[in-house]
Protein backbone atom coordinates (compact mmCIF):
# COMPACT_ATOMS: atom_id res chain seq x y z
CA UNK A 1 0.00 0.00 0.00
CA UNK A 2 2.69 2.71 0.79
CA UNK A 3 4.57 1.40 -2.78
CA UNK A 4 1.12 2.58 -4.37
CA UNK A 5 0.80 5.71 -2.55
CA UNK A 6 4.97 6.80 -2.77
CA UNK A 7 4.05 8.68 -6.57
CA UNK A 8 1.99 10.91 -5.19
CA UNK A 9 5.04 12.17 -3.06
CA UNK A 10 6.76 12.22 -5.94
CA UNK A 11 7.98 15.95 -7.11
CA UNK A 12 7.68 14.98 -10.84
CA UNK A 13 4.22 13.67 -10.17
CA UNK A 14 3.38 17.16 -8.37
CA UNK A 15 4.66 19.09 -11.44
CA UNK A 16 2.62 17.19 -13.79
CA UNK A 17 -0.76 17.85 -11.68
CA UNK A 18 0.02 21.43 -12.02
CA UNK A 19 0.57 21.86 -15.20
CA UNK A 20 -2.82 19.51 -16.13
CA UNK A 21 -4.66 21.94 -13.87
CA UNK A 22 -3.23 24.99 -15.89
CA UNK A 23 -4.32 23.45 -19.05
CA UNK A 24 -7.91 22.50 -18.00
CA UNK A 25 -8.48 25.99 -16.48
CA UNK A 26 -6.90 28.00 -19.74
CA UNK A 27 -8.70 25.81 -21.61
CA UNK A 28 -12.16 26.14 -20.31
CA UNK A 29 -11.71 30.28 -19.41
CA UNK A 30 -10.78 30.10 -23.54
CA UNK A 31 -14.07 28.65 -24.71
CA UNK A 32 -16.41 30.34 -21.91
CA UNK A 33 -15.01 33.70 -23.14
CA UNK A 34 -15.62 32.32 -26.79
CA UNK A 35 -19.18 31.81 -25.57
CA UNK A 36 -20.12 35.04 -23.74
CA UNK A 37 -18.50 36.91 -26.99
CA UNK A 38 -20.85 35.36 -29.36
CA UNK A 39 -23.39 36.02 -27.11
CA UNK A 40 -22.40 39.63 -26.73
CA UNK A 41 -22.41 40.04 -30.66
CA UNK A 42 -26.00 38.16 -31.06
CA UNK A 43 -27.20 41.01 -28.55
CA UNK A 44 -25.28 43.65 -29.93
CA UNK A 45 -26.62 42.12 -33.74
CA UNK A 46 -30.09 42.26 -32.24
CA UNK A 47 -29.91 45.78 -31.21
CA UNK A 48 -28.86 47.13 -34.32
CA UNK A 49 -31.62 45.65 -36.20
CA UNK A 50 -33.97 47.58 -34.19
CA UNK A 51 -32.12 50.53 -36.26
CA UNK A 52 -31.74 48.78 -39.44
CA UNK A 53 -35.36 48.57 -40.02
CA UNK A 54 -37.71 51.06 -38.97
CA UNK A 55 -40.79 50.49 -37.04
CA UNK A 56 -44.45 50.97 -38.41
CA UNK A 57 -46.09 53.74 -37.21
CA UNK A 58 -48.11 51.91 -34.52
CA UNK A 59 -44.77 50.07 -33.19
CA UNK A 60 -42.87 53.06 -33.71
CA UNK A 61 -45.94 55.24 -31.57
CA UNK A 62 -45.65 52.39 -28.89
CA UNK A 63 -41.85 52.54 -28.32
CA UNK A 64 -42.29 56.73 -28.07
CA UNK A 65 -44.73 56.87 -25.76
CA UNK A 66 -43.22 54.11 -23.87
CA UNK A 67 -40.60 56.17 -23.06
CA UNK A 68 -37.64 53.78 -23.47
CA UNK A 69 -35.66 56.42 -24.76
CA UNK A 70 -36.17 60.47 -24.50
CA UNK A 71 -37.88 62.28 -26.75
CA UNK A 72 -34.67 63.89 -27.10
CA UNK A 73 -33.07 60.85 -27.86
CA UNK A 74 -35.41 59.82 -31.08
CA UNK A 75 -34.52 63.71 -32.74
CA UNK A 76 -30.90 62.53 -32.16
CA UNK A 77 -31.41 59.13 -34.23
CA UNK A 78 -33.95 61.34 -36.40
CA UNK A 79 -30.68 63.83 -37.23
CA UNK A 80 -28.45 61.04 -37.64
CA UNK A 81 -30.41 59.07 -40.63
CA UNK A 82 -31.00 63.01 -41.92
CA UNK A 83 -27.06 63.54 -41.97
CA UNK A 84 -26.76 60.10 -43.49
CA UNK A 85 -29.32 60.60 -46.35
CA UNK A 86 -32.22 58.32 -45.13
CA UNK A 87 -34.83 60.73 -45.07
CA UNK A 88 -37.68 58.64 -45.10
CA UNK A 89 -36.68 57.11 -41.78
CA UNK A 90 -36.36 60.40 -39.94
CA UNK A 91 -39.48 62.13 -41.65
CA UNK A 92 -41.50 59.13 -40.05
CA UNK A 93 -40.00 59.70 -36.62
CA UNK A 94 -40.60 63.69 -37.03
CA UNK A 95 -43.87 62.62 -37.77
CA UNK A 96 -45.00 60.62 -35.00
CA UNK A 97 -42.84 63.13 -32.28
CA UNK A 98 -45.41 65.76 -33.81
CA UNK A 99 -48.41 63.43 -32.80
CA UNK A 100 -47.27 62.03 -29.37
CA UNK A 101 -44.42 64.40 -28.61
CA UNK A 102 -44.02 67.01 -26.26
CA UNK A 103 -46.10 69.73 -27.18
CA UNK A 104 -43.44 72.41 -25.94
CA UNK A 105 -41.19 70.91 -28.13
CA UNK A 106 -43.64 71.27 -31.37
CA UNK A 107 -42.77 74.24 -33.53
CA UNK A 108 -38.86 72.84 -33.21
CA UNK A 109 -39.85 69.35 -34.63
CA UNK A 110 -42.36 70.58 -37.31
CA UNK A 111 -38.89 72.67 -38.35
CA UNK A 112 -37.03 69.83 -38.63
CA UNK A 113 -39.49 67.78 -40.72
CA UNK A 114 -39.87 70.86 -42.96
CA UNK A 115 -36.21 71.08 -43.29
CA UNK A 116 -36.13 67.11 -43.83
CA UNK A 117 -38.73 67.51 -46.84
CA UNK A 118 -36.57 70.25 -48.23
CA UNK A 119 -33.23 67.99 -48.24
CA UNK A 120 -35.24 65.55 -49.59
CA UNK A 121 -36.66 67.21 -52.32
CA UNK A 122 -40.14 67.09 -51.28
CA UNK A 123 -40.59 70.94 -51.73
CA UNK A 124 -44.22 71.23 -51.55
CA UNK A 125 -44.63 68.92 -47.98
CA UNK A 126 -41.92 71.51 -46.97
CA UNK A 127 -43.58 74.65 -48.57
CA UNK A 128 -46.98 73.75 -46.64
CA UNK A 129 -44.54 73.30 -43.12
CA UNK A 130 -42.76 76.12 -43.46
CA UNK A 131 -46.37 78.22 -43.99
CA UNK A 132 -47.72 76.13 -40.82
CA UNK A 133 -45.57 77.50 -39.08
CA UNK A 134 -45.22 80.87 -39.87
CA UNK A 135 -49.23 81.17 -39.35
CA UNK A 136 -48.76 80.13 -36.02
CA UNK A 137 -45.22 82.28 -35.40
CA UNK A 138 -44.57 84.97 -38.14
CA UNK A 139 -41.75 86.08 -36.72
CA UNK A 140 -39.33 83.19 -36.95
CA UNK A 141 -36.72 83.72 -39.85
CA UNK A 142 -35.09 80.22 -39.51
CA UNK A 143 -38.69 79.47 -41.26
CA UNK A 144 -38.66 82.40 -43.40
CA UNK A 145 -35.20 81.74 -44.64
CA UNK A 146 -36.09 78.51 -45.65
CA UNK A 147 -39.54 79.26 -47.42
CA UNK A 148 -37.21 81.58 -49.22
CA UNK A 149 -35.18 78.34 -50.61
CA UNK A 150 -38.12 76.63 -51.20
CA UNK A 151 -39.34 78.95 -53.76
CA UNK A 152 -36.04 79.53 -55.41
CA UNK A 153 -35.81 75.69 -55.80
CA UNK A 154 -39.10 75.68 -57.45
CA UNK A 155 -38.37 78.88 -59.49
CA UNK A 156 -41.48 81.11 -58.26
CA UNK A 157 -38.93 84.20 -57.66
CA UNK A 158 -41.83 86.75 -57.16
CA UNK A 159 -43.12 84.25 -54.12
CA UNK A 160 -39.55 84.30 -52.99
CA UNK A 161 -39.36 87.92 -53.22
CA UNK A 162 -42.14 88.21 -51.56
CA UNK A 163 -40.67 86.16 -47.96
CA UNK A 164 -37.88 89.26 -48.29
CA UNK A 165 -40.37 91.71 -46.90
CA UNK A 166 -41.02 89.97 -43.65
CA UNK A 167 -37.24 89.17 -42.98
CA UNK A 168 -36.19 92.59 -43.80
CA UNK A 169 -38.70 93.54 -41.28
CA UNK A 170 -36.59 91.72 -38.57
CA UNK A 171 -33.61 93.61 -39.47
CA UNK A 172 -32.09 91.03 -41.85
CA UNK A 173 -30.01 92.06 -44.95
CA UNK A 174 -31.94 91.17 -47.54
CA UNK A 175 -29.32 92.93 -50.29
CA UNK A 176 -27.94 89.87 -51.83
CA UNK A 177 -30.69 88.03 -51.98
CA UNK A 178 -33.08 90.42 -53.47
CA UNK A 179 -30.53 90.77 -56.04
CA UNK A 180 -30.13 87.19 -56.58
CA UNK A 181 -33.72 86.49 -56.77
CA UNK A 182 -33.97 89.36 -59.67
CA UNK A 183 -31.39 88.38 -61.44
CA UNK A 184 -32.55 84.24 -61.81
CA UNK A 185 -36.04 86.12 -62.55
CA UNK A 186 -34.39 87.66 -65.85
CA UNK A 187 -32.56 84.65 -66.66
CA UNK A 188 -35.38 82.30 -66.74
CA UNK A 189 -37.85 84.95 -68.55
CA UNK A 190 -38.47 83.47 -71.49
CA UNK A 191 -40.47 86.84 -72.74
CA UNK A 192 -37.22 89.18 -72.25
CA UNK A 193 -34.75 89.01 -75.51
CA UNK A 194 -30.64 88.14 -74.85
CA UNK A 195 -30.03 91.68 -75.22
CA UNK A 196 -32.75 93.16 -72.51
CA UNK A 197 -31.60 89.93 -70.18
CA UNK A 198 -28.00 91.10 -70.59
CA UNK A 199 -28.74 95.07 -69.72
CA UNK A 200 -30.90 94.64 -66.77
CA UNK A 201 -28.37 92.25 -65.53
CA UNK A 202 -25.93 95.07 -66.32
CA UNK A 203 -28.35 97.25 -64.17
CA UNK A 204 -27.73 95.39 -61.34
CA UNK A 205 -24.49 94.73 -61.19
CA UNK A 206 -23.35 98.12 -61.29
CA UNK A 207 -26.43 99.25 -58.86
CA UNK A 208 -25.22 96.37 -56.02
CA UNK A 209 -21.99 95.37 -57.23
CA UNK A 210 -22.78 91.77 -56.35
CA UNK A 211 -23.49 88.85 -58.06
CA UNK A 212 -20.11 88.96 -60.69
CA UNK A 213 -19.83 85.20 -61.24
CA UNK A 214 -23.67 85.05 -61.69
CA UNK A 215 -24.03 87.74 -64.20
CA UNK A 216 -20.65 87.40 -66.02
CA UNK A 217 -20.99 83.82 -66.83
CA UNK A 218 -24.06 84.58 -68.35
CA UNK A 219 -22.42 87.62 -70.82
CA UNK A 220 -19.68 86.13 -71.62
CA UNK A 221 -21.51 83.10 -73.02
CA UNK A 222 -23.51 85.17 -75.21
CA UNK A 223 -21.95 88.96 -75.58
CA UNK A 224 -18.27 88.34 -75.17
CA UNK A 225 -17.67 91.88 -76.64
CA UNK A 226 -19.77 93.83 -74.27
CA UNK A 227 -18.41 91.42 -71.27
CA UNK A 228 -15.12 92.52 -71.65
CA UNK A 229 -16.26 96.35 -72.10
CA UNK A 230 -17.99 95.86 -68.43
CA UNK A 231 -15.33 93.68 -66.89
CA UNK A 232 -13.93 94.59 -63.50
CA UNK A 233 -10.68 93.82 -63.63
CA UNK A 234 -9.54 93.30 -60.00
CA UNK A 235 -12.48 90.29 -60.04
CA UNK A 236 -10.55 88.14 -62.61
CA UNK A 237 -9.57 85.77 -59.89
CA UNK A 238 -12.95 85.33 -59.09
CA UNK A 239 -14.00 84.43 -63.21
CA UNK A 240 -10.57 82.55 -63.72
CA UNK A 241 -12.49 79.11 -65.23
CA UNK A 242 -15.13 81.64 -67.37
CA UNK A 243 -11.87 83.43 -68.78
CA UNK A 244 -9.98 80.17 -69.31
CA UNK A 245 -12.89 78.74 -71.12
CA UNK A 246 -13.21 82.09 -73.66
CA UNK A 247 -12.48 81.43 -77.87
CA UNK A 248 -9.44 83.04 -78.61
CA UNK A 249 -11.54 84.88 -80.98
CA UNK A 250 -13.47 86.29 -78.25
CA UNK A 251 -10.34 87.92 -76.63
CA UNK A 252 -9.64 91.84 -76.03
CA UNK A 253 -6.41 92.32 -76.30
CA UNK A 254 -6.39 95.77 -75.49
CA UNK A 255 -7.84 95.01 -72.41
CA UNK A 256 -5.80 91.91 -71.61
CA UNK A 257 -2.60 93.92 -72.15
CA UNK A 258 -3.59 96.44 -69.35
CA UNK A 259 -4.11 93.35 -66.30
CA UNK A 260 -0.88 91.69 -65.61
CA UNK A 261 -3.05 88.60 -63.80
CA UNK A 262 -4.87 88.52 -67.28
CA UNK A 263 -1.59 88.44 -69.38
CA UNK A 264 -0.04 85.46 -67.53
CA UNK A 265 -3.37 83.80 -67.74
CA UNK A 266 -3.62 83.69 -71.47
CA UNK A 267 0.41 83.08 -71.57
CA UNK A 268 -0.69 80.18 -69.82
CA UNK A 269 -3.11 79.34 -71.97
CA UNK A 270 -1.02 79.73 -74.97
CA UNK A 271 -2.87 82.18 -76.56
CA UNK A 272 -0.66 84.83 -75.77
CA UNK A 273 3.56 85.38 -75.12
CA UNK A 274 3.38 88.24 -73.20
CA UNK A 275 4.56 86.74 -69.72
CA UNK A 276 7.25 84.48 -69.50
CA UNK A 277 6.60 83.45 -65.73
CA UNK A 278 4.10 83.82 -62.79
CA UNK A 279 3.39 83.98 -59.40
CA UNK A 280 0.91 81.69 -59.80
CA UNK A 281 2.31 78.17 -59.69
CA UNK A 282 -0.01 76.28 -62.44
CA UNK A 283 0.36 79.71 -64.85
CA UNK A 284 3.51 79.18 -64.02
CA UNK A 285 3.92 75.58 -65.05
CA UNK A 286 1.81 75.86 -68.33
CA UNK A 287 3.93 79.37 -69.12
CA UNK A 288 7.13 77.03 -68.86
CA UNK A 289 6.00 74.04 -70.82
CA UNK A 290 5.03 76.07 -73.57
CA UNK A 291 2.39 73.79 -75.00
CA UNK A 292 5.27 70.61 -75.42
CA UNK A 293 3.16 69.17 -72.67
CA UNK A 294 -0.77 68.20 -72.82
CA UNK A 295 -1.65 69.81 -69.79
CA UNK A 296 -4.41 72.43 -68.98
CA UNK A 297 -6.08 73.80 -65.81
CA UNK A 298 -9.07 72.34 -63.99
CA UNK A 299 -11.09 73.52 -61.17
CA UNK A 300 -12.88 72.84 -58.24
CA UNK A 301 -14.75 74.98 -56.06
CA UNK A 302 -15.00 75.81 -52.14
CA UNK A 303 -17.34 77.22 -50.65
CA UNK A 304 -15.07 80.26 -48.18
CA UNK A 305 -18.18 79.63 -45.18
CA UNK A 306 -18.49 75.72 -44.57
CA UNK A 307 -15.78 74.13 -46.53
CA UNK A 308 -18.01 72.25 -48.33
CA UNK A 309 -15.88 71.14 -51.63
CA UNK A 310 -17.49 70.93 -55.38
CA UNK A 311 -16.58 69.96 -58.63
CA UNK A 312 -19.23 72.50 -60.52
CA UNK A 313 -19.26 76.14 -60.00
CA UNK A 314 -22.48 77.58 -57.96
CA UNK A 315 -24.11 80.81 -56.67
CA UNK A 316 -25.66 79.73 -53.43
CA UNK A 317 -24.13 76.90 -51.63
CA UNK A 318 -26.14 73.83 -51.56
CA UNK A 319 -24.95 72.65 -48.32
CA UNK A 320 -24.93 76.28 -46.22
CA UNK A 321 -27.15 78.35 -48.31
CA UNK A 322 -24.85 81.49 -48.75
CA UNK A 323 -24.34 83.70 -51.51
CA UNK A 324 -21.26 84.44 -53.37
CA UNK A 325 -19.21 82.06 -50.86
CA UNK A 326 -17.58 80.12 -54.09
CA UNK A 327 -13.46 80.17 -54.15
CA UNK A 328 -11.75 78.50 -57.29
CA UNK A 329 -9.06 76.59 -56.52
CA UNK A 330 -6.56 75.75 -59.34
CA UNK A 331 -5.09 72.15 -60.25
CA UNK A 332 -3.26 70.86 -63.04
CA UNK A 333 -4.54 68.30 -65.60
CA UNK A 334 -4.19 66.20 -68.38
CA UNK A 335 -6.10 68.18 -71.36
CA UNK A 336 -8.08 65.30 -73.06
CA UNK A 337 -10.37 67.84 -75.07
CA UNK A 338 -6.95 68.22 -76.88
CA UNK A 339 -6.24 64.74 -77.20
CA UNK A 340 -10.06 63.99 -78.67
CA UNK A 341 -9.54 66.95 -81.27
CA UNK A 342 -6.26 65.05 -82.29
CA UNK A 343 -7.49 61.84 -83.23
CA UNK A 344 -10.56 63.08 -84.19
CA UNK A 345 -8.33 65.00 -86.94
CA UNK A 346 -6.45 62.01 -87.55
CA UNK A 347 -9.23 60.21 -88.88
CA UNK A 348 -10.15 62.88 -91.86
Amino acid sequence: MNIFFLEFRDPLFGIIIFFVLIFVITFVSYWLARFKKREDHKHLDKFLKQFNTLPSQNELKVLITGGELSEKSWLLLAHSYTKNGNFEKSIEIYRELLKVGDKANYRDTMFLLGQTYFKAGFLERARQIFLEILKNNPRTPQALNYLLLVYEHMQDYKSALEVLEPLEELKKDISGDSAYLNSLMILNNPELSTEDKVQELLTIHKKSNQLTYLIFEYIFRVNPKLAWENFDYSKAELLVDILWGIDKKDLNLDIIMQNSYLKELYSAKGYIKESSKSSIFEFNVLINLDSKVNATLSFEYICDNCKQVYPFAFNRCSSCHTLETSRVELSLAKNYYKDFSEENSSFQ
